[in-house]
């Protein structure tokens, strides 16, 4: 196996996080391509590590004082074996074409756990939102579309947000694509719900990681009724997983954003949580400003000079980071054992270090890696095609009906084929082993294409 990941450092020397995503589900799958020689002849490893098609445009625009700003815009359009390209896109300072192979090859595996016919793709731009108003972000998400729009359709490849793009950004951006294509069709997810919304996606990548969490502790006869949990980040993931903690009788102690994280020894109830939603969402405050309407919360600001995040060192029974990617290195994976964490249920995506996963799995807790624990916001952003194509709207109930069952049918693969390759209880290889036969089986079917 070493021969493909010598093929993909000498193509692309400067991909960490692309390197690291595939480095992790090749070690995985290796028993998978032993026992299937026909996998091996048919190269569907090195096809599987290598987009389809990789889009890259500049996208020109004018801020508020008539300046002209250029960005890149990118979409990665990684694997459509099973469905069309389906991912989000995601507006950040940090975004590359390393960050996003990553992610996109990380989708590829996540979208088949789903098990709806969806393929793997990701997207977005190196533009920040923060700080600009929205008519400086709908111009730019205007000139954004205006080339993507060539790229993408409902039986192509249907984005969806991620981090900096919310309902805001995927509201300027269809009705861009409208125009362009004078059409109204689902070609986008995570919409309003009065023109093709669900009910529920907001809520869903949060809501799905605690029903991850909930079934993982059910093979232990234990819930999360009475747990303390810590939580990464304050955006959509981090508000839903906490809304769904509370609501199933755990405790949430921190939040955090980019400029420190907040520790309430006496957790974050559903008022608190409603505050926090207003300073983000609203407000579009830093989490700070919640320790000055609760005293009784400890902030503390980042520091760039200590070798780990304090957010992970304190006492708790699970926890659910959910920022971003490589969150946790190794000295906070071992904090976080040794102040008494066995369950780890991953909301965002790839945010623990390779080191700090085989201190996990060293350690046998309790690990729900992102590509199985967060399917659950692509999961209801295919119910939402789901909805589209056929022009109804499902109730709430429903929705989040179908996201738990899901959720429980992820967390069943990935144990049974956890165990079918003698690994049992280790979700990173049953996740990765899942994803990738579902994913192998439609390519052989579909021959070398």
């Amino acid at each position: 196996m070493g021969t493909i990941m010598d093929i993909i450092t000498a193509r692309d020397p400067f991909e960490k996080e692309f390197h690291q995503a595939v480095t992790e589900v090749v070690e995985s799958v290796k028993p998978v391509l032993d026992n299937t020689p026909e996998y091996r002849h048919a190269g569907i490893m090195e096809r599987i590590v290598e987009p389809e098609r990789l889009v890259q445009f500049r996208v020109p625009w004018v801020d508020d004082q008539g300046i002209v700003r250029v960005n890149r815009g990118y979409r990665i359009q990684m694997n459509s074996a099973i469905g069309p390209y389906k991912g989000g896109l995601r507006f950040h300072p940090s975004v590359n074409l390393s960050i996003l192979k990553f992610l996109a090859f990380e989708q590829v595996f996540k979208n088949a756990l789903t098990t709806l016919p969806i393929g793997g793709g990701k997207g977005g731009s190196d533009f920040d939102p923060k700080g600009k108003s929205d008519n400086e972000v709908m111009r730019f998400c205007q000139s954004f579309m205006s080339e993507l729009f060539r790229h993408i359709g409902p039986f192509t490849d249907v984005p969806a947000g991620d981090i900096g793009v919310g309902g805001r950004e995927i509201g300027y951006l269809f009705g861009m694509y409208k125009k362009l294509n004078n059409e109204f069709s689902g070609v986008l997810t995570g919409k309003s719900l009065n023109w093709g919304g669900s009910l529920i996606r907001p809520e869903a990548t949060g809501y799905g990681s605690v029903f991850f969490a909930d079934e993982m502790l059910a093979t232990k006869k234990q819930s999360l009724n009475g747990k303390t949990c810590l939580v990464s980040g304050s955006g959509n993931v981090a508000q839903y997983t906490t809304e769904k903690l509370n609501h199933l009788g755990a405790k949430v102690v921190t939040l955090s954003d980019s400029s420190g994280y907040i520790y309430d020894e006496k957790g974050i109830d559903p008022v608190k949580l409603q505050h926090i939603m207003y300073l983000k969402n609203v407000k579009r405050s830093r989490i700070k400003a919640y320790a000055e309407k609760y005293p009784e919360a400890v902030y503390t600001p980042v520091d760039a000079g200590i070798d780990h995040n304090p957010l992970w060192d304190h006492t708790a029974d699970c926890a659910f980071p959910s920022a971003t990617q490589n969150e946790i290195n190794a000295k906070d994976a071992q904090n976080l054992l040794d102040n008494g964490v066995y369950v780890v249920c991953e909301g965002a995506n790839m945010p623990t270090m390779p080191e700090g996963v085989d201190l996990f799995l060293d350690h046998k807790i309790l690990y729900a890696p992102s590509k199985a624990a967060n399917a659950g916001g692509v999961a209801v952003s295919g119910l939402e095609m789901s909805q589209n194509s056929m022009r109804i709207k499902w109730s709430r109930e429903e929705v989040e009906a179908k996201l738990k069952s899901i959720m429980q049918s992820i967390h069943g693969a990935c144990l049974s084929a956890s165990e079918e390759y003698a690994t049992p209880g280790n979700y990173v290889n049953g996740a990765n082993i899942a994803g990738f036969v579902k994913v192998a089986d439609a390519m052989m079917d579909q021959g070398i294409v």
